[in-house]
């Protein structure tokens, strides 16, 4: 996804009957807005102290396109060019549109401010042919690949971290599970405003009817996420994370909340599941923020503490 100087963001379609030509016409469209320098006012610029390239990953039988935050090693002999750096693998949301660049803003400062190496996954996105667990699949297995190749890649497979938004988080989340049941050491998880929940009681959460209709999410997407990344057959608890059967023993936890969000309460369950399976867990709550505001820093004031929360819970668990 290169960067457009004139790209307009289009109408909004409606999503509860929204053909397969619409919705690619839609995202491919979409996609060129966040990737514009007209998108930048909202989404925020990114740090100049990181580098930033696409490269890909060459997985079985498919390229996985990943976007590649480094700090920025010109100025001089820092910690930063002497050593290994720690690994934050992330997952950008949106499910069944979004790229990796609409994060530049919070992946950039991440890279230049840990400093790490942040590889941004650009993974399948939803649509029919299409599933969540491709997309799953995408991110785990750049994960594996990027730990297996630690010299190659310039980190630290000791401390490795994973981190996302919305379905990226939900991704995230699964892939904290795979590492685990793998014998993959993470260090960390963060996942911010995360669907956990694919099953039919989706909808269920008190904040889902307190909030069903938001500038930045409402419940026609949320259908067309569960329609398109669950198809009909799939098993939707193995790709809900609130339903796992063992959440013990995972990398330790912030899930990050919106108040004003449809899926604020689907945070706070995951936080409370976790918990009780004994994993370490810190939950906060941004109250009035809506859904993907750690992304949109121009219209979201709150942005600016999330990043700075997610970079202080990083820097500690990544040092252990």
């Amino acid at each position: 996804m290169r960067a457009s100087s004139s790209a307009v963001r289009p109408p909004e379609p409606d999503f509860s009957a929204i053909t397969t030509d619409e919705l690619r016409a839609y995202r491919d469209a979409e996609n060129e807005y966040r990737a514009s320098e007209a998108a930048r006012q909202i989404l925020g610029k990114p740090h100049a102290g990181a580098a930033i390239g696409w490269q890909d990953v060459a997985l079985p039988g498919r390229d996985v396109p990943v976007r590649v935050y480094r700090p920025d090693r010109t100025g001089g002999d820092g910690p930063a060019a002497r050593s290994q750096l720690p690994l934050v693998v992330h997952v950008h949301g949106g499910g069944f549109v979004g790229t990796a660049v609409q994060c530049d803003w919070t992946n950039s400062y991440l890279a230049a401010r840990l400093p790490a190496i942040v590889v941004s996954v650009e993974h399948r996105l939803l649509s029919p042919g299409s599933s969540l667990a491709d997309a799953a699949d995408d991110a785990w297995e750049v994960l594996r690949h990027v730990m297996r190749h630690a010299s190659r890649w310039a980190v630290d497979p000791d401390r490795a971290a994973v981190f996302g938004e919305s379905c990226g988080a939900l991704i995230c989340a699964l892939t904290a599970i795979r590492a685990r049941t793998a014998g993959l050491r993470l260090a960390a998880q963060v996942l911010v405003n995360p669907a956990v929940d694919v099953t039919d009681t989706m909808f269920d959460y008190p904040s889902i009817a307190g909030y069903p209709a938001t500038p930045t999410l409402a419940l026609p997407q949320l259908r067309l996420i569960q329609r398109l990344g669950v198809p009909q057959g799939t098993d939707a608890t193995a790709l809900s994370p609130v339903y796992a059967d063992d959440l013990s023993g995972l990398a330790p936890a912030l899930v990050v909340v919106p108040t004003h969000d449809p899926l604020a309460d689907h945070g706070r369950r995951h936080a409370e599941r976790l918990r009780a399976a004994g994993t370490a867990v810190q939950l906060t709550e941004y109250p009035g923020a809506q859904h993907a505001f750690l992304t949109l820093p121009g219209v979201a004031p709150q942005a600016q503490a999330a990043r700075a929360e997610i970079a202080g819970f990083l820097r500690a668990t990544l040092a252990r």
